[in-house]
């Protein structure tokens, strides 16, 4: 792996009860380019350092045919070039779309969500964005990085180029994972102007519920965050809509929340919620599992 720094001549001051590093898969060309800028101008906004991390894999077959085998030796030296060939353009586009954010660089030649998994140790929050077209040797499914890594992601959709995170809405579920994300996003709700404690249920539940929002709106509060509650209701299956609607109403461009899924052999099997906000995410979404 290996390992380059760059600082800025000059450094403003601290900010309190901030990030002070993020993550971010960068790839080469301009696979990544919005994902880069984003996290770049969020890095320069918060006076934060952001590493980036180039990462690709290959893991060749067995075979037990001689020839073959001389033939495939020959196929994956020529693969293992072009992953290092494409991890030096991941560097340069990787600086390119973080011009003017005090940065670093990592690459290792490994499967990229486990890769940013275990680089997470470096950082307080990971910047991603829906998987692209990609296979896993090359692109990160941010299910993966949610699931494994243990810091909160921030989702990037389609199209945005600045998270201003002025009002906040929490889709609240009375779960660790809710809880989690919450205290993972104490940075933007602090700075918020606004903060809706948002629980969306079924009729027979909204009662409990507004009791359950109410205390997370009064504890947030408590830490001078301007924070309010919110219950709305509908199927299960319209809660991501109404989710939408109610930030969309808000003029939020960002919600947390938790991620709920398990393991399944290979793949994470995730609830309806999730998964829409993990593959579809309609604004800046922060989720911690």
């Amino acid at each position: 792996m290996s390992k380059t720094q760059e600082r800025p001549t000059a450094k403003t001051a601290d900010r309190a009860d901030s990030y002070r590093s993020l993550l971010v898969h960068a790839e080469p060309g301009t696979t990544s380019t919005r994902r880069v800028e984003v996290a770049a101008r969020l890095a320069r906004d918060l006076n934060a350092r952001l590493i980036g991390l180039g990462a690709e894999a290959f893991e060749p077959g067995l075979t037990v045919d001689p020839f073959f085998g001389y033939a495939a030796a020959q196929w994956v030296t020529l693969i293992q070039d072009q992953i290092l060939s494409d991890l030096t353009k991941a560097e340069a586009a990787f600086r390119r779309d973080a011009a003017g954010a005090e940065i670093e660089w990592r690459s290792v030649e490994d499967n990229p969500a486990r890769a940013i998994a275990l680089a997470s140790r470096a950082c307080d929050l990971i910047v991603m964005s829906p998987k692209g077209p990609g296979g896993p040797s090359r692109t990160a499914d941010p299910a993966d990085v949610v699931m494994t890594s243990g810091r909160p992601v921030l989702m990037v959709p389609e199209g945005a180029a600045h998270l201003h995170a002025k009002s906040v809405v929490i889709a609240w579920k009375d779960t660790r994972e809710a809880r989690r994300a919450v205290a993972d996003s104490m940075p933007f709700l602090k700075a918020a102007g606004e903060v809706i404690v948002q629980g969306v249920c079924e009729d027979v539940d909204a009662e409990i519920v507004t009791r359950e929002t109410e205390d997370v709106a009064v504890a947030l509060q408590r830490h001078g965050i301007k924070a309010s509650a919110s219950v709305s209701t509908a199927a299960k299956d319209g809660v991501a809509v109404e989710l939408q609607r109610v930030a969309a109403v808000a003029g939020a461009d960002l919600i947390v929340a938790g991620a709920y899924g398990h393991n399944r052999t290979a793949e994470w099997a995730f609830g309806g919620v999730t998964h829409e906000l993990i593959h579809r995410p309609p604004c800046f979404v922060l989720m911690s599992h």
